[in-house]
């Protein structure tokens, strides 16, 4: 049995080998424990199921009451022509389970609307839904119903040659955001204790020519800074001038052979290359000084999330032993040493780390304790690496659709200031507004008819200047426009679909594992001339 439990294991890693590098175990097991639901099986819809039935999401259920037409088999490789006249959602979720045998797959025959008249609280159950090609009222009822229940809706739309992403949150917590180019926590300017002690054992101007060309290139700049600071008055060097002079000074340390040549020491290079980040000064960042002033954090009660218990561990922290300062990340970069020195070196960063998460979970335990929670609710494994990341925590909070859709509290003067350029990706957002108001007059799309595209015009531009005048957007939208939104004839082709079900997927996964940052809120893509746009609406 263990044999085989192990041989699982094993298999499970070598299939998702790659995507477990991305997101960690941790990722995967929250990938693997999610259900999602899609709201109708359409050429995006199921595009983006693929791209998480793939990964390996844990279920999926598709709510969909249509049957397969002609058109859906045109554009949707999920449908078969024998699957005309069947049921979508069990037609397609028959297809994808195939895709991966680690993945449960169900489905609604139901329309959506009455699921949501006849049980409000069906979609509680899941961890994130996502809705394609759902008329506006659809929409409005199921955002609602979502938002007071707290469930992520992801909004997918492709219409022609445009595709459209909205997400609904009112609050997405990321701790593992994975920050490109995030700078190094060495912590040379204001060294801590155990580094202090460990730069005693070096001295530069005694050593051999072997241990002086092997050490660490962070405790070649860190002898070289106090040498610095005693010489300038305790100050670091800022200005370009007084790096460059660093730079010399390091340089002058480099050993020389009998001819007064400069040895070639690898390390000590490295230590030149990398002034800029040694000197990087230790603060705390704005975006977690604005979490640590959240009434979330200030205001720690019953119903507080793990998130927010951390952080307000980790301020207190920051308040008390940490002097200001973060718990220590505890990793070093990869430099040019020999074994032993990097990895005493190495275990100086990390046990000052180990020891900074355990008082911060000294504070933790208090809090858990104030609002009569168990201490171990939140687990030494989490708070580690809380404290890891708590240089990069992030906070998402998107607006309600309600909020975007009201007359008193749209953001029409955003829109105005970006309608200046009459060709922003803003005008394609009035355009699938336009359309919506178009199919709740006239119960269908402009355009799905050649014989009446002449009159759909009109029409069309008749329910853009209603929406305009409505909302009290003084401005034009170019007549181009108009006619390409006609033309398009509600299609959904599905290479677009399936460049925006790729990126759909992606933000799902985002919000399943909670690594990484999602977009706030509106997503736009261009695919007519290859661009793309997000706005806060």
């Amino acid at each position: 049995m263990a044999q085989g439990a192990a041989g699982s294991v094993l298999a499970k890693e070598q299939k998702y080998d790659r995507q477990l590098r991305l997101w960690g175990d941790h990722g995967q097991e929250a990938l693997e424990s999610a259900h999602v639901c899609l709201i109708n099986a359409t050429a995006t819809g199921t595009e983006t199921l693929k791209n998480l039935v793939l990964p390996g999401i844990g279920s999926f259920t598709i709510v969909d009451g249509n049957v397969v037409s002609a058109e859906d088999v045109g554009n949707n490789f999920f449908l078969e022509r024998r699957s005309i006249g069947k049921n979508r959602a069990q037609s397609t979720m028959e297809l994808l389970q195939e895709l991966n045998e680690d993945v449960t797959g169900h489905f609604i025959p139901e329309n959506p609307d009455k699921l949501l008249d006849n049980d409000p609280s069906f979609f509680c159950k899941f961890t994130l839904v996502i809705a394609t090609q759902l008329p506006e009222s659809s929409l409005l009822h199921l955002a609602e119903s979502l938002w007071n229940y707290n469930i992520p809706l992801l909004i997918c739309r492709t219409y022609g040659f445009i595709g459209y992403m909205r997400i609904i949150v009112k609050e997405h917590t990321i701790i593992e955001s994975h920050p490109d180019n995030a700078l190094e926590d060495l912590r040379l300017d204001q060294p801590f204790f155990e580094l202090k002690d460990h730069l005693q054992l070096y001295d530069l101007d005694h050593m051999d020519r072997k241990d002086h060309s092997h050490t660490p290139w962070i405790v070649v700049v860190a002898k070289y800074l106090e040498k610095w600071r005693r010489e300038n008055a305790g100050q670091m060097p800022k200005s370009y001038r007084e790096k460059e002079m660093f730079r010399d000074l390091i340089r002058k340390g480099i050993l020389k052979n009998e001819n007064g040549i400069p040895e070639d020491e690898e390390n000590f290079e490295e230590a030149v290359k990398n002034v800029n980040t040694a000197l990087n000064t230790t603060k705390l960042p704005s975006s977690v000084e604005d979490i640590f002033n959240d009434e979330c954090c200030t205001n720690i009660c019953q119903q507080s999330s793990p998130f927010w218990i951390l952080a307000r561990a980790v301020k207190n922290f920051t308040e008390g032993e940490g002097k200001g300062n973060l718990p220590l990340r505890g990793t070093i970069p990869d430099m040019f040493s020999d074994s032993a020195k990097f990895i005493k070196l190495q275990n100086v960063y990390q046990e000052k780390a180990k020891n900074d998460a355990a008082a911060v979970k000294n504070y933790v335990s208090k809090l858990l304790q104030s609002i009569g929670r168990p201490p171990e609710s939140i687990s030494e494994r989490d708070i580690r690496l809380f404290c890891r990341n708590s240089a990069f925590l992030q906070v998402v909070r998107c607006r309600s659709l309600a909020e975007e859709y009201g007359l008193d509290t749209a953001k029409k003067k955003d829109i105005v200031s970006l309608m200046e350029n009459p060709d922003n990706e803003i005008v394609f957002y009035l355009m699938l507004r336009a359309v919506d108001r178009f199919h709740k007059k006239h119960g269908r799309y402009p355009g799905v008819y050649d014989n009446q595209i002449e009159g759909d015009l009109e029409k069309l531009e008749t329910c853009l200047n209603d929406f305009l005048q409505e909302y009290g957007l003084s401005f034009s939208v170019k007549e181009d426009y108009i006619q390409e939104f006609c033309r398009y004839g509600a299609a959904e082709p599905h290479t677009i679909a399936s460049l925006l079900a790729g990126a759909a997927a992606q933000e799902a996964i985002k919000i399943i594992t909670k690594q990484f940052v999602t977009f706030n809120n509106t997503f736009i893509y261009n695919a007519m001339l290859q661009t793309s746009a997000t706005f806060q609406l």
